[in-house]
């Protein structure tokens, strides 16, 4: 297993995936508008944003897929202005990856290490320890047509390991999946971030998997990073200053027009109309005053009481990361 320490410099804090300021038009649209971030080795970073926020063409680029209108990015150091040695540098699972049906897994292995410069012998060599690596060393010499569709998306996972790559991108690993068999690729993704030290953008739109197993997040609209940092950062914020209210479908719009109302509330959105959820956020508070974020919480209660309105539940919200999402997209759109 290679290591992705090079030069002597340190891993920890030097980026093995760095974008700054990537944009991209077709024409007159913008679907890409600045794209910065960046991801260190052994960090896995989810990308998240709804259909026709960008994602895709984000991850073309990066990819070497398609170039940016202007902008950069490196790859361990590599600059975007040599897309060949970059791609040597990263491994890619799209999704609905096609397989030969009529092959074996490791005689798919094999042929992808001859490509990057194997011989047949160590190609068919460490196509047998990828397969180890990814629980699939019992199914080597199957027909891949055989396989369920958590094997094949394991041999995807072991075809973008083949070349050692330092970056490697994900785009929904877990479709299609049974619960245990997303837990189950979800570890093993993880397992391979921190055992190789490489970085992993991983694309889902199941947010509480980037919740559980991702370091970083970067959330896209409307071709802008609209929330971005640490996971624990992004839900920091979401869980200090945004509370969680459900009242009958019927009071919503009363409720929305009371909690407007009351001092320091900065918006309030619908996040379920079906039964009657919604999302507070607060203001900023100075020195994230807890006393002051209490009393607020008081007084929306208290307003919903004094108005009549029925509240049928009141607290932080329980999946934090799908109520920023939800947030933050949606003011993008308004």
């Amino acid at each position: 297993m290679q290591s992705n320490d090079q030069n002597g410099s340190d891993s920890s804090t030097q980026p093995l995936l760095l974008a700054q300021g990537l944009r991209k038009s077709y024409g007159p649209r913008l679907a890409l508008r600045g794209l910065t971030f960046s991801l260190k080795a052994g960090h896995i970073l989810g990308f998240l944003g709804p259909n026709g926020a960008g994602k895709t063409t984000a991850l073309r680029i990066l990819t070497t897929m398609l170039e940016p209108s202007s902008g950069r990015f490196e790859v361990d150091g590599i600059s975007s202005e040599h897309p060949e040695k970059i791609r040597r540098k990263i491994g890619v699972l799209p999704e609905g990856l096609g397989f030969p049906r009529h092959s074996t897994g490791i005689e798919y292995l094999t042929f992808f290490g001859q490509l990057y410069g194997r011989t047949a012998a160590e190609a068919k060599e460490y196509g047998l320890e990828l397969l180890k690596e990814v629980g699939m060393q019992q199914r080597a010499i199957s027909l891949i047509s055989t396989y369920s569709h958590g094997m094949r998306q394991r041999l995807g996972i072991a075809r973008a390991l083949v070349n050692d790559p330092v970056v490697v991108f994900l785009d929904e690993p877990t479709l299609g999946l049974d619960p245990r068999g997303q837990q189950e690729l979800l570890t093993l993704i993880q397992r391979i971030a921190r055992e190789r030290n490489t970085s992993i953008v991983l694309c889902s739109h199941m947010l509480s998997e980037i919740e559980s197993v991702c370091d970083d997040v970067v959330i896209m609209n409307l071709g802008q990073v609209v929330a971005s940092g640490s996971v624990a950062e992004v839900l920091g914020q979401a869980e200090r200053n945004i509370i969680q209210v459900r009242v009958p479908a019927s009071s919503l719009d009363k409720a929305q027009q009371v909690m407007m109302a009351v001092p320091k509330i900065k918006q309030v959105t619908r996040t379920d109309e079906l039964t009657g959820q919604l999302a507070v956020e607060l203001v900023d508070l100075a020195n994230g005053n807890g006393s002051e974020e209490s009393l607020i919480r008081n007084q929306i209660l208290g307003a919903l009481i004094d108005a009549e309105i029925p509240v049928t539940s009141f607290g932080f919200a329980g999946n934090r990361l799908q109520d920023l999402f939800l947030q933050v997209t949606d003011e993008a759109i308004s």
